[in-house]
Parts: structure tokens; C-alpha cells; sequence
């Protein structure tokens, strides 16, 4: 029996936050959610289909297929249970496995002990049944089993993934404090952008918000950009279910005629280095890039479309007095700029978010590494109605 045919719960994780559109996305896909949390959400499925959810999700970090639950109190109690599972069924010899784990166990301080006891009884298993050992190490790079385990309740994975499917892997130029790119894609999934309309991005830094608009739009999938998945490294692994689904990556992508995203950023380096990275991602065409003070990029008029600005938050002694102008002026660009609009401000630091003065519609709630960020979203009124101001 084949893992790649046999039906089992599929947990798909992303970062804390995104888990909305992340379930949307795996909904789109035609698949049937059993639960979601805050991290990821849960389904049923194949390991074939687990090639289906990686190539195609934007908002993903890792894709596991479950092999089996367990009770176990300690790491020798995990050795014990894993040991009996028929590890010479499932990984090749010769060949290279990796173990992550998810730990919150009393008994364990070093998620790096338990990975090990996974290991050694995976390797145990193969001396008893096959008199060799897989290799082993801690690279991403062939097949990755991944252990759950909290409290008592343990669970043991097939990372079908292996590299984090959040990023994208097309940007090879990251420039500064980049956006990771799950990170941009759900940002954009929660605006009210209709992916015809114009997308306007001024500080576009390293490009990574146009770039993931032009794809979003395009139907543009990142396993377009990845040729080695964890996947590949099991037994019964059959490239022709892989190439079928690159085949249809490239079926997918549509066509936006008339669509404009604008990218502008001071930097004529950041420019020159969005550009790049546009051409690696294959949306150089539909990007118009721009050197320029955010003040000056063009907005289409009648367009209705979408302004959206990740400035800097202010982290170092002596900022904050010049962000504070450039969060007004932000705010005065939107008022005088982009009316019919709706404006979206993603920043870590809400008190230089009020020198916007504009109210927000809606407080979108993410996370960019440890910071609690917002997506403010403005709704631009076009003509004489007044735009709501913070009393």
C-alpha cells in the first residue's frame, strides 16, 4: 500500500495570522476542511495530494502527512513507539532523512534530544530490518519526518515540504527587513484589491508586494519558482504525478489585460534589485517600476483600485521624529492622491500609524517575525465626501 494513494490527515501549518487566508486557499483547491487554528489548519488527504497543496499555496510554511498518534511521557517512551513503525517502507536506502520537531513536553529543554531520539529510532529500525542506516543530517534537502509533540499526545509526520513553503523562492536580491513573502501574499488576500484594478506600491523596498500582487493576479503559483520538494525523497515517489501538476501550474496562469502595478521606491538600488527579482519571479512585464519620493508615484486616476505602503516602523534612537512626518505625509497622499482608493498601511508601530490621520475602516491583524503588525485599511472617498479623521 502506498502513502501516496492512502488517505490520512494532512495538517498544513502557516504563520500566526495568516491562517484565514491560508484556509481559503486550500477551500479554492477543492479540498475539505476538518479544523483550523491559529497556525494552520487540518484536512484529509494523499500524499499526491499533498504535491497538489504544495506547488499551489501561497500562504503555506509546511505541508504533513500524519503516519500516527501516540501517548508517550518522555523521549525513550517516542524511541519505543517509533521503532516499531516500518520507517524501511517509507524512506530509501541509500538515501537522507532530516528530523524537525514541534516539542512542549516537561521532560525535554532541547527540541534538538528529541529529534535525536527520532532519529536514532529510525535508524535502529533499518540496522534490525535491513542491516544498513539512511544518512542523516540537518539540511532540508531529502526526506523530512517531523515529530508533534505536547504534553503527552505526540504525532509523527511526513514533511512533505521540506523548505519552508513561505518563501516563495524567487527572490534572490532580499534587500531590507524583506517582507516574507506568505507574509505579502496574505496581506494582499485581505484587502479588497479585485486583481483587475490598479495596485500602487510606493516603498516597494525589494519588490516583494508588487511581485506577489502580479502573481496573485496572474494565477501564478510559487511552485513555479522550486524544483525540490521533500516529497520526492520517498518511496514510491512518481515524477510523472509532480510533472502532471507542473503541467497544470502552467495551464493556469491567465492574462489581466489593461492591469497596472506600480512600484516605486527613493532607492534606485531598491529599484534596480526589485527588478531583478521581478524578472526571477517571471512578472517583470506586468510591474512598472519607478525611482522616485513615494509622494510622487503615480496613481491612475478612475482606476478604484488599491494604494498599499509598508514604511519602516521605527526601530533605532532618532527615527521616530522622521517617520512621524512620513506617516503624515502618507496620509496627506492618500487624502489628496487616491480618492476612490482603498489605502492600506501595514506597520508594526501604531503610534506612528495616528500621524496618518485618517480613521480606519478595518485593523487587520498579522505578525511579521515577533512583531504584532496591522493592515490599516482606508476607504479613499473620490469627489466632495469628507474622509473620516481621527478626533
Amino acid at each position: 500500500m502506498s502513502l501516496y494513494t492512502t488517505v490520512a490527515p494532512i495538517t498544513i501549518t502557516c504563520n500566526k495570522r495568516l491562517a484565514p487566508y491560508l484556509e481559503q486557499e486550500v477551500k479554492d483547491l477543492g479540498f475539505e476542511i476538518e479544523e483550523a487554528f491559529i497556525t494552520g489548519v487540518r484536512i484529509k488527504g494523499t500524499i499526491n495530494d499533498c504535491i497538489k497543496l504544495n506547488l499551489n499555496l501561497y500562504c503555506a510554511s509546511q505541508v504533513l502527512y500524519s503516519l500516527e498518534q501516540f501517548q508517550a511521557r518522555n523521549a525513550d517512551e517516542v524511541y519505543k513507539h517509533l521503532l516499531k513503525l516500518t520507517w524501511e517502507d517509507i524512506l530509501p536506502d541509500p538515501g537522507y532523512f532530516s528530523v524537525t520537531s514541534n516539542v512542549q513536553n516537561d521532560t525535554i529543554n532541547n527540541n534538538m534530544f528529541a529529534n535525536v531520539r527520532v532519529k536514532d529510532a529510525i535508524v535502529d529500525r533499518f540496522r534490525e530490518k535491513k542491516g544498513t542506516r539512511p544518512s542523516t543530517g540537518s539540511e532540508l534537502i531529502g526526506a523530512v519526518i517531523h515529530l508533534f509533540w505536547k504534553n503527552d499526545a505526540a504525532e509523527i509526520f511526513i514533511d512533505t515540504s521540506g523548505d519552508s513553503l513561505a518563501r516563495h523562492g524567487y527572490r534572490k536580491i532580499p534587500g531590507r527587513a524583506p517582507m516574507l513573502e506568505a507574509l505579502a501574499s496574505s496581506t494582499i488576500l485581505a484587502s479588497r484589491w479585485d486583481r483587475k484594478s490598479p495596485f500602487v506600491n510606493p516603498m516597494c523596498g525589494s519588490g516583494t508586494l508588487a511581485i506577489e500582487a502580479a502573481l496573485i493576479a496572474s494565477n501564478s503559483r510559487p511552485g513555479l519558482f522550486r524544483t525540490n520538494y521533500a516529497f520526492m525523497h520517498l518511496i514510491g515517489y512518481d515524477e510523472e504525478i509532480y510533472f502532471k501538476q507542473q503541467d497544470l501550474l502552467e495551464e493556469q496562469i491567465i492574462e489581466v489585460p489593461g492591469l497596472r502595478i506600480i512600484a516605486t521606491d527613493y532607492s534606485e538600488l531598491a529599484v534596480i534589485n526589485s527588478k531583478k527579482n521581478a524578472i526571477a519571479a517571471g512578472v517583470a512585464n506586468m510591474i512598472e517600476f519607478n525611482v522616485c519620493d513615494f509622494a510622487e508615484t503615480e496613481v491612475p486616476e478612475g482606476g478604484a483600485g488599491v494604494f498599499f505602503v509598508n514604511p519602516e516602523y521605527g526601530d533605532r534612537l532618532g527615527e521616530i521624529d522622521e517617520l512621524e512626518e512620513t506617516y503624515g505625509r502618507i496620509g496627506d497622499f492618500m487624502k489628496q492622491k487616491c480618492g476612490g482608493y482603498f489605502g492600506y498601511v501595514f506597520t508594526g508601530n501604531l503610534d506612528l500609524a495616528k500621524k496618518i490621520g485618517l480613521k480606519a475602516k478595518r485593523r487587520i491583524e498579522f505578525y511579521t517575525g515577533k512583531i504584532d503588525c496591522r493592515l490599516l485599511e482606508y476607504e479613499l472617498y473620490a469627489g466632495s465626501r469628507e474622509i473620516k479623521k481621527i478626533e
